[in-house]
């Protein structure tokens, strides 16, 4: 089974920190985005931080009922999540699931029987998304929005010795690279 993992903050929406649920709103283009994946017959997952619930910004309940307005939104364009996989903890507590660690992504391959060496990650940051990908042989794709831009300059030394496999200047562009790679490996 192949999965394609999409960060929240600043790769589907935000500008890349941490937001209140309530207040996250998606980008145009990454309806038909998750869409164009949908109908690619690949699982589509979120693969978030969110270091500000325990941190004490907002709870635990407020963030799941923003992912569900999320979810509401996506089917308003007949696209959908197949699930949300989510860090609640504060980065002191040493957790296995924060990103770049990647409990998040061993959760997912033991409920969904995937395959991590098929599937992507699609993030704007090379210190916790792209190296996440790497420590679990996945497929990198940093797209330049949220924070993008700043982690193939201002923090490239942060995971210098990771290179993704495609930089797309947003969502759209790494799915559209994403549904090629997919058609090239087909076997």
């Amino acid at each position: 089974m192949i999965a394609v993992f999409l960060d929240r903050d600043g790769t589907i929406g935000g500008t890349g920190g941490g937001i209140h649920p309530f207040d996250f709103s998606m980008y145009d283009f990454a309806p038909k985005a998750i869409k164009t994946l949908n109908d690619l017959e690949v699982k589509v997952f979120l693969f978030t931080n969110q270091t500000r619930v325990g941190r004490g910004y907002y709870t635990e309940d407020e963030l799941i009922k923003g992912f569900k307005m999320m979810d509401e939104e996506l089917a308003n364009h007949s696209a959908f999540l197949d699930g949300i996989y989510y860090c609640p903890h504060k980065p002191e507590d040493g957790c296995e699931c924060l990103k770049p660690n990647i409990g998040l992504l061993l959760k997912a391959r033991e409920m969904h029987n995937l395959n991590l060496e098929k599937c992507y990650v699609v993030g704007d940051t090379g210190g916790s998304d792209m190296l996440a990908a790497n420590k679990a042989g996945m497929k990198k794709v940093l797209v330049k929005t949220g924070w993008g831009e700043g982690s193939l300059t201002k923090y490239r030394s942060e995971w210098d010795e990771v290179e993704p496999d495609y930089i797309a200047d947003n969502l759209l562009t790494a799915v559209s690279w994403i549904a090629n790679d997919l058609n090239n490996n087909k076997e």
